[in-house]
């Protein structure tokens, strides 16, 4: 071979071996830019809100704009800086845990959205069931019916409530005119029409994780335990339910989260006298200006919060695990 072949030959190799590496620099700067992204939008639209959010719950309440002190900046030197920091306390978090105003709103808040995810469980998991074991063909059409409420906006969907439960409501004089009721029954500004908004509003986020997982279920296990002598009944305990216990942590989690900071439900449904921690923050914030608790009760809450989502954190890994 000539030497003006073999310096082709190795131009041309060495040609391949720079297209292969810048290849492979880019396919790992997109790798990271994609991991990258996420957590980008967890600091810019999380940590650093909630950074601010907890520095506002550690200072006082002041006539002024914004009003609250300190204000932390760098006009008067670093120096400055680090004495307004000083100024930061704990009050506000000591307030809190003294005054029972807020401690029976965390309750309240508490067992209205445990009890409401256990009603939003009993009526969503035959729902989800219905459309797991319905047709394949008709699956769409009920996924479908299911997302349907949210093309509508969800304040109009709980205004529409206020009409079907106060006293001259559709309810009322449907249950007037069949006889059973001789007069009407009081169920808005209650927490029992706090209970029947939060059951509607977040039905479908219970459903859909409730049907991912009994979709994907193997139903030949429970024809195989039929076949063995095993009633219906023992059949659903022993093999449905275990397996779609994933869809039952799923769905509860993501249903009793945003249902303990509820506010538009129960100012809407529950009335002036409702006790739960979203009308309290709301009137902390908005009626009473005082920032600093109000801000303080949001950085509890979202520390209360913090153990479902971590739940629901792990019960996604184990989704996972068992895919694969």
């Amino acid at each position: 071979m000539s030497n003006a072949a073999v310096t082709a030959v190795a131009s041309s190799r060495a040609t391949a071996a720079g297209k292969s590496a810048l290849a492979r620099l880019g396919e790992a700067f997109v790798g990271r830019l994609v991991i990258l992204i996420p957590y980008l939008w967890l600091v810019f639209f999380f940590l650093i809100p909630f950074v601010i959010v907890f520095k506002i719950s550690l200072s006082q309440t002041a006539i002024a704009i914004p009003p609250y002190t300190p204000v932390l900046g760098f006009g008067d030197g670093l120096a400055g800086f680090f004495a307004q920091l000083n100024e930061l306390s704990i009050d506000n978090y000591t307030w809190l845990t003294q005054d029972a105003l807020y401690v029976n709103a965390y309750v309240t808040s508490v067992i209205v959205a445990a009890i409401s995810t256990v009603l939003t469980l009993l009526v969503g998991y035959p729902i989800a069931y219905g459309m797991a074991r319905a047709p394949a063909m008709l699956r769409p059409t009920l996924l479908m019916l299911v997302i349907l409420p949210f093309w509508t906006s969800f304040l109009i969907r709980v205004y529409a409530w206020i009409g079907i439960l106060k006293p001259e409501g559709l309810l009322n004089q449907l249950l007037l005119a069949t006889g059973v009721i001789s007069q009407p029954l009081i169920i808005l500004n209650t927490y029992t029409a706090i209970f029947i908004g939060i059951v509607y509003s977040y039905l479908p986020f219970m459903v859909l994780p409730l049907y991912s997982s009994l979709e994907k279920m193997d139903y030949s296990l429970i024809e195989a335990a039929k076949d063995l002598g095993c009633p219906s009944t023992s059949a659903f305990w022993k093999i449905t339910f275990p397996l779609s216990l994933p869809g039952v942590i799923a769905g509860c989690l993501l249903v009793f989260i945003p249902a303990v900071g509820e506010f538009v439900i129960p100012d809407l449904l529950g009335g002036s006298q409702t006790l739960m921690i979203g009308k309290t923050l709301w009137n902390e914030f908005f009626a009473n200006r005082d920032w600093p608790v109000s801000s303080a009760v949001a950085v509890i809450l979202l520390l209360l919060l913090i153990v479902p989502i971590m739940l629901f954190q792990r019960a996604q890994a184990r989704a996972q695990e068992q895919d694969r």
